[in-house]
């Protein structure tokens, strides 16, 4: 096993209390007040409190560092110094709906050399409360599940891949689209999942759980630590066009190589049809 750096220890801690936090309001889900921010798209008092115990101890830990938070928008870190990118609660409906099946998602992100854009993500924790389950990993120490390395699916064929999505919903995503790219997927492989929380899809990807995934917009937030988990883990992460991305969010295909292939080839497939 790798040694855990003290950074993959801080936000582990981080995501494990305020996870301790997600499951006390999730077990008093009838009680919990709601307020609507978009159309099917809630925010609840447990996201928020999530949220803000994340922000509370990972600025303590690494004073200077920026954020970007789901509810709380871009804070601008100091001159040099990485940012954290925070999904509190991944799968909110899954929760208001008493759904056992969410997740936190913090990624670091790392300034380009020598300029203020931002580059690579070097290191992602995804911690599902409900399991207890942390998957993790750091750029070039391989992906995690607690102590036990993970690998992608070694899976080659489409007839016996088991695919994970995320569907289009009131005021998101393309449905046409959408309706395409299933039309060409659906009748190729053995079964198709959606769950409803990204970050755990691509953490389950790595884990070889699912053998692929695609999905379109999406944000920063949901894919950036799952992104980096599935390269850790031999497997591949793009666009529809192909090109892997730092954070692929607008668009994402994962899979091992031969399954991103073969996903890619059918999304162009549909997307030309």
């Amino acid at each position: 096993m790798a040694a855990i750096s003290g950074l993959i220890r801080v936000m582990e801690k981080a995501a494990r209390k305020a996870g301790a936090r997600l499951r006390r309001d999730f077990g008093e889900i009838e009680n919990l007040q709601v307020s609507r921010k978009g159309p099917a798209d809630f925010v609840s008092k447990a996201d928020e409190a999530s949220e803000r115990i994340l922000w509370d101890e990972l600025k303590a830990a690494r004073p200077g560092w920026g954020f970007l938070l789901e509810e709380g928008g871009e804070i601008e870190a100091e001159p040099g110094q990485p940012r954290f990118i925070i999904d509190p609660l991944d799968g909110t409906s899954n929760f208001l709906h008493g759904l056992p099946h969410f997740a936190i998602s913090i990624a670091v992100q790392e300034r380009k050399l020598g300029s203020d854009e931002w580059g690579e993500v070097t290191a992602g924790v995804i911690y599902q409360p409900i399991t207890d389950e942390t998957f993790w990993a750091e750029k070039t120490r391989g992906a995690w599940l607690h102590d036990a390395r993970l690998r992608v699916s070694g899976r080659r064929h489409l007839s016996e891949a088991l695919i994970a999505t995320g569907t289009p919903y009131q005021g998101h995503g393309n449905f046409s689209e959408w309706t395409r790219i299933f039309g060409h997927v659906g009748p190729n492989v053995a079964g198709i999942r959606r769950y409803g929380a990204a970050s755990l899809d691509l953490a389950w990807v790595a884990a070889g759980r699912f053998d692929g995934f695609w999905e379109s917009d999406l944000s920063a937030w949901d894919t950036a630590a799952g992104c980096l988990l599935i390269r850790e883990a031999g497997g591949f992460v793009s666009d529809y066009r192909g090109r892997s991305l730092t954070i692929c969010d607008k668009q994402v295909i994962a899979g091992n190589d031969q399954m991103h292939s073969r996903l890619h080839k059918l999304v162009t497939e549909a997307l030309k049809a």
